[in-house]
């Protein structure tokens, strides 16, 4: 795990999704709205997610989290992780039940530990043994709080 913070975004494997990001917006955004599912969509098909939630995975735990944390960034800022690249085409992002509640399961699973047949979930595990373990279990609460009140507007 290459880390320089707490936050997904703040990894390697985060990063992993900025540039997937980048990529998707250059290669297949036909307009300056980006909609959240066919971003999952899109990365589903690209590994960033299980063929299931029975397949737990780091890489996938993060991917997640780093979905999440650009979605906010976005609602909140109106720019993406760097808007200088193609990032800055897109005008705006939208969300949809479905999608959030994807991420929803992602993150919670994480916060309640869910294991796969080895009985860990690694990123608990790497991050409870780090010196920002508070910060980044105060930033996944965060983000599912954002997540479940992002749903909410859909009722």
């Amino acid at each position: 795990m290459g880390a320089w913070g707490y936050k997904a975004l703040e990894s390697d494997e985060g990063l992993d999704v900025v540039d997937f990001l980048q990529d998707y917006i250059q290669n297949h955004l036909d307009s300056d709205h980006l909609k959240l599912s066919e971003v999952v969509t899109a990365m589903k098909n690209r590994g960033f997610f299980g063929e299931s939630f029975d397949e737990i995975d780091f890489f996938y735990d993060t991917s997640a989290m780093a979905l999440a944390e650009l979605y906010f960034m976005y609602l909140d800022t109106g720019k993406f992780y760097d808007a200088e690249n193609e990032f800055g085409k897109v005008r705006s992002f939208t969300a949809d039940e479905e999608s959030l509640k994807f991420i929803l399961r992602y993150v919670t699973d994480i916060r309640d530990e869910v294991t796969d047949a080895d009985s860990i979930r690694e990123i608990v595990e790497l991050w409870r043994d780090s010196k920002s373990w508070s910060e980044w279990k105060d930033n996944l609460e965060f983000l599912i709080h954002r997540v479940e009140k992002e749903i909410t507007n859909f009722k």
